[in-house]
């Protein structure tokens, strides 16, 4: 069984005395767990990117790139290599996640539908977010997820 020193927190002993007391670290032994713990790495972020040129519907995108320049050069990249002449960055985020919701490709060919791109915390939540904005757009018609992706922040150990 053991006992709590006295008036003191976990990891400190009384002190003084003569109606005066206090309380002071227990000293450590000196041997490796002195010094606490210890970094082993460090959390990056992680940029993602969506272009598109409105003209062709060309549609580019990025993930897990280290800056938001890069996301957005790979993405337009990609945009100018399937067809788009305009491409413009429609949306970048990092350490989430993103969609796009179109509506029922019959109201994109006739030029009345609505492409929305959303990003969120999680795939799901984007997923979600995307379609409930295409189908308040599009006056609660058909809308359907066509993309997402995420990048999410990278884990990078020291040694």
């Amino acid at each position: 069984m053991a006992s709590a020193e006295g008036r003191c927190p976990p990891g400190q002993y009384p002190v003084g005395g003569q109606g005066v007391g206090g309380c002071a670290p227990i000293p450590s032994s000196g041997g490796s767990d002195s010094q606490g713990p210890v970094a082993t790495g460090k959390w990056e972020t992680r940029w993602g990117a969506i272009s598109e040129d409105p003209t062709s519907l060309a549609t580019g995108a990025s993930v897990a790139m280290k800056s938001k320049r890069q996301a957005i050069a790979a993405a337009t990249a990609e945009c100018k290599r399937l067809g788009g002449r305009a491409c413009k960055t429609r949306l970048t985020y990092f350490n989430q996640c993103a969609a796009i919701a179109d509506a029922t490709s019959d109201s994109l060919k006739s030029g009345a539908g609505t492409s929305i791109a959303a990003h969120a915390e999680t795939d799901e939540q984007a997923k979600d977010l995307a379609l409930q904005q295409c189908r308040s757009a599009q006056g609660g018609q058909q809308c359907s997820v066509v993309y997402s992706a995420c990048s999410l922040s990278e884990f990078k150990p020291f040694r």
